[in-house]
């Protein structure tokens, strides 16, 4: 394991994440692309592809496009391969997910894994991507600008969202859980978090959830997750409401903060890219599948997170 895998804690670990969420905001794709045209399919073919996702009411929302039932080397594979790169939205702020290592400055993490494997598949070369780093609150409208080819980033599959963006099959389950320092008297997301502050990212499905029902909380909203860890260790925010997952990752850079009660929400993670681009739906799914079947999963899993969140499996692929 890296040098950096525990090495964030305390003081430390405050001053790297305050860095990392300037930064944020900041880096641009690495290298400049040529202009590309809005990509916004429309109304119609979302309302389309939300009604082809499920009949009726939206159950299982995590359903894909069969790599098996169509082309996976349409027009937009065919623009990416002319491009010679493959333009990614992804964190840089969410440790152990996606994140700079401060080593090398290189993106590195569970999601950019992915992101590599999908460049390789399409371009034969893992690191034939632009990585551009997008807020939580503008992942949709990076990929119907497009601005991206898709986005990579800790991304819950969602009925709302498959109105405006396309997803792969799910790649792994989390569920939003409480983060709050060693000494608070929280216990979850419940009554104990009366006239506490909590912190959230807008846009986020923790967001939502807190929308619907707050235990009596302020609510603290933020552009990105780890800006929320910086208020919790300022003193700003009593709790942070996150995925479990960014939650462990959090947890991991200052292990003055953990994990308590239960995850209150199922969150699926997928690729998203635009509604318009069935043929790189279907070509992700396809390294999808491979991925899981070749292990190469597992071996990110028990490099990133396992540590954190054991006794996970990737989830087993759905389709409409």
């Amino acid at each position: 394991m890296s040098g950096y895998r525990r090495g964030w804690g305390g003081v430390a670990g405050m001053a790297v994440a305050c860095a990392l969420a300037v930064l944020g905001a900041l880096v641009p794709l690495r290298d400049d692309p040529a202009s590309v045209a809005a990509a916004d399919p429309g109304q119609v073919t979302r309302a389309h592809y939300a009604a082809t996702q499920d009949t009726g009411t939206c159950s299982r929302p995590e359903r894909s496009l069969n790599p098996a039932l169509g082309s996976t080397s349409g027009a937009a594979v065919a623009r990416i391969k002319a491009r010679g790169k493959l333009r990614v939205g992804v964190d840089q702020n969410s440790f152990l997910w996606g994140f700079r290592d401060p080593a090398t400055g290189d993106f590195a993490g569970f999601d950019i894994d992915i992101v590599k494997a999908i460049a390789k598949d399409i371009l034969g070369d893992e690191n034939a991507v632009q990585y551009l780093t997008v807020p939580t609150v503008d992942r949709i409208s990076a990929i119907q600008k497009g601005t991206v080819d898709m986005v990579v980033r800790t991304m819950t599959i969602n009925c709302e969202r498959i109105k405006d963006v396309a997803f792969s099959t799910a790649y792994f389950t989390a569920g939003q859980q409480i983060l709050t320092s060693d000494n608070s008297s929280i216990t979850g997301f419940n009554d104990s978090l009366r006239n506490k502050t909590v912190c959230t990212a807008t846009g986020s499905t923790g967001d939502d959830k807190l929308k619907a029902g707050a235990h009596g909380a302020t609510v603290m909203r933020v552009a990105n997750q780890l800006d929320c860890l910086v208020q919790l260790q300022l003193g700003l925010a009593d709790a942070v409401f996150t995925d479990n997952a960014l939650g462990a990752g959090q947890a991991a850079q200052d292990p003055t903060v953990h994990l308590v009660g239960r995850t209150v929400t199922e969150e699926p993670y997928g690729v998203a890219m635009n509604l318009a681009d069935t043929d790189l739906v279907r070509r992700v799914n396809q390294v999808l599948n491979t991925y899981r079947a070749d292990g190469s999963w597992t071996a990110s899993y028990n490099h990133w997170l396992a540590q954190d969140l054991p006794g996970i499996k990737p989830p087993a692929p759905l389709y409409k």
